[in-house]
């Protein structure tokens, strides 16, 4: 069982690669299903990295596979572009899980 990546980010794939992640760099949403389908389809696979401006891009299709798919695991992770904030990512979550604001 391994890791994957799905990058838009050549760097961020350089950086996995010498953690000993493989994976492949996509920047269209059709190349993002393609390379997604396959690493869903590969039994190699335990863990899918990909990273959140490619998760935006094919967001029904990502969010598809996490609520129908039980393995392999699909992970947002940021790149060195991040833009979500994760301190209130976190919160959201929170609030509508328990209705609490923090």
């Amino acid at each position: 069982m391994r890791f994957y990546l799905i990058s838009d980010n050549v760097d961020t794939q350089m950086g996995m690669r010498l953690a000993g992640i493989e994976g492949i760099v996509v920047h269209k949403p059709d190349e993002v299903r393609n390379a997604l389908n396959e690493a869903m389809e590969n039994k190699d696979v335990a863990v899918i990295l990909i990273t959140e401006k490619l998760v935006k891009l094919c967001s029904e299709t990502v969010y598809d596979y996490k609520l129908n798919r039980k393995q392999p695991l699909i992970v947002e992770i940021p790149d060195r572009h991040a833009t979500s904030n994760i301190t209130e990512t976190i919160s959201s979550y929170i609030e509508s899980a328990i209705g609490l604001k923090l």
